[in-house]
């Protein structure tokens, strides 16, 4: 071999070394590129959806102790309830006139069993229990119970004209139901009022065709 063709192998070898890499070369690069921006795009989807559980997870947590600390008095709420109607049944059976005629240790032990009412409902209501009365009010059966009908036809039918026993809640649940007695043969119930838009439609006169 003469040493003018081995230069020339020499710069043939040299030039396929300097040649810059081709399109698959460049496809090998890019590859793991985009496998590691698909298992970021992955573990930061990964991470949002456990911080999401989390945060629902406190929520729930914190809502559950809310109820168990509202709703755990349930049982004794209701046997208090107990006493208090047999105190307002007490006080019930004092007409104004034996009020009126009794001895001073007498009213002394009205005004006691009063005061003892009064200081067992705010006991109640600081505890979540709340009565309610629901005299002149619609009949729901969710919050009342229907004890007999009376007939009054100067009020709409449905209506509640006499409260037997008050109802009591506890947040937003029902503790007991009012007692009640409900008129029959009366009007009935006037329908809701219509929405605004709805009433200002109605006071438009027709567009005629």
């Amino acid at each position: 071999m003469t040493d003018q063709t081995a230069r020339v192998e020499e710069d043939g070898q040299a030039t396929r070394q300097e040649t810059p890499a081709g399109p698959s070369a460049q496809a090998q690069t890019a590859a793991p590129s985009t496998a590691l921006e698909r298992e970021h795009a992955e573990m930061k989807d990964r991470l949002l959806r456990t911080l999401a559980e989390m945060e629902n997870l406190r929520k729930r947590t914190e809502r559950e102790i809310a109820d168990s600390r509202l709703y755990s008095v349930t049982s004794f709420a209701r046997d208090l309830l107990v006493v208090g109607d047999n105190m307002r049944r007490a006080l019930e059976a004092v007409t104004p006139e034996l009020r009126s005629t009794a001895e001073s240790g007498v009213k002394a032990l009205i005004d006691g069993i009063e005061l003892t009412e009064r200081e067992l409902l705010k006991a109640l209501e600081k505890n979540g229990v709340r009565q309610f009365i629901p005299q002149g009010e619609k009949f729901d059966p969710n919050l009342h119970q229907a004890m007999f009908e009376i007939p009054d036809a100067s009020v709409p039918a449905g209506s509640v004209v006499q409260v037997v026993q008050p109802g009591y809640m506890i947040g937003d649940r029902v503790l007991r139901p009012a007692l009640v007695g409900v008129s029959k043969g009366g009007p009935k119930a006037a329908p809701s009022a219509p929405s605004n838009d709805n009433a200002e439609a109605a006071k438009k006169p027709a567009s005629k065709s």
